[in-house]
């Protein structure tokens, strides 16, 4: 009768060993059910449905369920055929600011316009209201700008806009280009440019434009 009470009492024991050592593993499997792939999480956010964020965090960033993108933020990979996808600048840089209100830009999207420039450039801008500076985020490079307004879409009036702000900023001669903004801007839409320019140029933008509508009204007055 002891022997089988020491037996029954040793299994006790057992079972509430392999429960306590369960219970960590069942908290972490709700934490991986409840991540989607291809989104990006802060540590605060993963936080909120773990009992043990740090130690979970290790456990899902050695199995690959989580890649480390910068100092609190990660990327729960999307699965293709070509291997794991990268995350979309905008879920990256959303999950960054803790903010959706930014503009993702790019100096490469001004060789669109037929102003002569041709240089690539290998980081994205983003224009916000919270951060500035260059930031490397998941291998990528973004340049955050702190802008008081911006558009939410990009719009060729606005990148017309934007280059002339930014001018000092490109590889390419101002002079020339300036030029070939002043050719360009009779092919716009009067009132849209007028109102990027006004909305989003600075003091010498919005005093460049204003040259070249002077001009443009006195050679149509002649």
């Amino acid at each position: 009768m002891r022997h089988t009470l020491h037996e029954l009492s040793m299994k006790i024991v057992a079972m509430s060993q392999d429960i306590s050592y369960l219970l960590p593993m069942t908290k972490l499997e709700e934490l991986r059910r409840r991540l989607r792939p291809g989104q990006v999480y802060r540590r605060e956010d993963l936080a909120g449905w773990s009992n043990a964020v740090d130690r979970h965090l290790k456990h899902l960033l050695e199995n690959g369920t989580l890649t480390k993108l910068a100092g609190g933020l990660y990327y729960c990979p999307k699965k293709t055929a070509f291997g794991d996808a990268p995350a979309k600048d905008s879920k990256l840089v959303e999950s960054f600011l803790k903010d959706h209100r930014f503009l993702l830009a790019s100096p490469n999207a001004y060789n669109a316009l037929g102003v002569g420039t041709t240089q690539l450039y290998n980081e994205t801008v983003v224009y916000n209201r919270k951060r500035h500076g260059h930031f490397d985020l998941g291998g990528r490079t973004f340049d955050f700008r702190v802008k008081p307004d911006f558009p939410k879409t990009l719009t060729k009036e606005f990148l017309l806009v934007d280059l002339v702000n930014n001018l000092e900023r490109l590889a390419e001669s101002p002079t020339q280009i300036l030029t070939r903004v002043k050719e360009l801007t009779a092919s716009y839409d009067t009132l849209r440019l007028q109102r990027a320019v006004r909305d989003f140029g600075t003091v010498r933008t919005r005093k460049f434009f204003k040259n070249v509508r002077a001009t443009e009204l006195t050679q149509n007055a002649a």
